[in-house]
């Protein structure tokens, strides 16, 4: 009788986890700050004397800046070395943090941050193309998983710390407390991060980076000025029709070219493709959120800055607790039970945000959010970690980029069309306090409905995969 032998899960070597670590906490740095100001948003429009429209280019310029220059990871990742590239967003960091807690105007702080964003947007694929590199397979849901937990808890983070801070001193302190973490971050990463592929000599190609560029940033332009100009506007459909023009441009461009920075023909598989869309709009919701409650929070409810930031807090640590077993679930169970079973908590905890968008306290919005953010991020992690298992290694990268992308920018799109939300109702004799809390439940009311259209595309991605394992 021959006796089965029992396969134990591949071990990563410690010098690799030391490497994780490090890039991971790197990444987790960059986005923390993406939110951080968030709180500080109703003291900065009186200090500088800005709208909220026009404040909010604090938080989406900087996700689109990430955006942009995760368009050029799959590039960067062949073009130099995984310690070229994170001394590269260390110094990012560094340079912006120190603009902005100089800043002495909305312009400048807008510089710094544009400037910090480059932290953000080189770290996060290197993280991921770290992990998928270094860790193998039967071990690649549960280190994806927290690898994911960086991308949902960070910015989650982001408005408790930053409330943290400007109630010790004021908004510099952000700035300035994250400098000696940086440092400390740059030289464990030095020791440890090292190449696991041939670097070569590869052309960027600045025409397709230009007119995906011009997309992003008119289509994001257009959508800002819906609250100011309508949605009849020229403002408005003149940046929707040039982002589709260049799209369609960059789709015609790329086709001719050896060197794609996006490898679109990868939306040709399903299972991606709707895993994308799913991703992306859990993304577009986490972060609008995260605006849009401290500042509810603030504006309607009248609480503190602290106050504001604090009420995320016991959402993100619980679902930092969790996050191990949501990529243990996949691992054990598959993708549809946790992918399924998230999208259901974070439509309920919708749907109560939308129905009581006008009345919300602090209790309420710190309950609600607890399963918000569980039921989000149980879905968020395991869609990624789902939709590149259903890509061929040779294209993992394309992939990491695609995703990467689409999630920042969803994001940047979150705090826009969220923010032309929150600030759309304009009723004479209204207080501005009452007109912000029927704005933001239009704007929770948008969550909900794009909730359940998630179903629609996890429905589509479970009948293509015959294994979601």
């Amino acid at each position: 009788m021959q006796m089965q032998t029992v396969t134990q899960p591949e071990k990563v070597p410690r010098k690799n986890l030391i490497a994780i670590f490090a890039i991971a906490l790197m990444a987790f740095l960059g986005i923390l700050v993406e939110t951080s100001m968030n709180v500080a948003f109703p003291a900065l429009m009186k200090q500088m004397q800005v709208s909220l429209n026009t404040v909010q280019w604090i938080t989406t310029g900087y996700l689109l800046m990430v955006a942009l220059l995760m368009i050029t990871s799959a590039f960067l990742k062949q073009r130099f070395t995984n310690k070229q590239l994170f001394v590269a967003a260390a110094m990012a960091f560094i340079l912006g943090d120190l603009i902005c807690a100089l800043a002495t105007n909305f312009p400048i702080l807008l510089i710094g941050r544009l400037i910090q964003a480059g932290c953000a947007g080189i770290a996060i694929p290197l993280m991921f193309n770290i992990v998928v590199e270094s860790v193998p397979r039967s071990r690649l849901g549960f280190y994806m998983g927290m690898a994911g937990l960086i991308l949902m808890i960070a910015p989650a983070s982001g408005p408790t710390f930053g409330g943290i801070m400007v109630y010790l001193a004021n908004w510099r302190m952000i700035f300035w407390s994250t400098l000696p973490v940086e440092a400390l971050i740059l030289i464990l990463g030095l020791t440890a991060i090292k190449q696991f592929s041939p670097i070569k000599q590869v052309r960027f190609n600045w025409l397709q980076f230009i007119l995906l560029a011009v997309a992003f940033i008119s289509f994001t332009l257009g959508v800002n000025s819906v609250s100011s100009a309508g949605i009849l506007s020229w403002k408005f459909l003149g940046g929707v029709i040039l982002a589709i023009a260049a799209i369609l441009l960059y789709i015609q461009v790329s086709r001719r070219s050896e060197q794609q920075l996006l490898k679109l023909e990868i939306f040709r598989n399903p299972v991606f493709t709707y895993s994308f869309f799913a991703y992306v709009i859990l993304q577009f919701c986490n972060i609008g959120i995260n605006f849009a409650l401290p500042n509810y929070a603030q504006i309607v409810v009248g609480a503190t800055s602290l106050i504001g930031g604090l009420m995320l807090l016991p959402g993100s640590l619980i679902t930092a607790i969790l996050q191990p077993w949501f990529g243990h679930l996949l691992d054990e169970h598959g993708a549809r039970l946790p992918i399924l079973l998230g999208s259901s908590l974070f439509l309920v905890a919708a749907l109560i945000f939308t129905v009581f968008g006008r009345n919300l306290s602090v209790v309420l919005i710190s309950a609600m959010y607890v399963l918000f953010s569980i039921g989000r991020s149980m879905a968020f992690s395991n869609t990624l970690t789902n939709g590149l298992k259903e890509v061929d290694m040779s294209q993992r990268a394309d992939a990491n980029a695609i995703y990467n992308t689409g999630q920042q920018f969803a994001g940047s799109l979150g705090t826009t069309i969220l923010a032309a939300l929150m600030s759309s109702v304009k009723v004479s004799g209204m207080s501005y306090a009452h007109e912000t809390a029927i704005g933001s439940q239009l704007a929770f009311g948008l969550i909900f409905v794009l909730s359940i259209l998630n179903f629609g595309f996890y429905f589509i991605v479970f009948r293509y995969q015959k294994n979601d394992k």
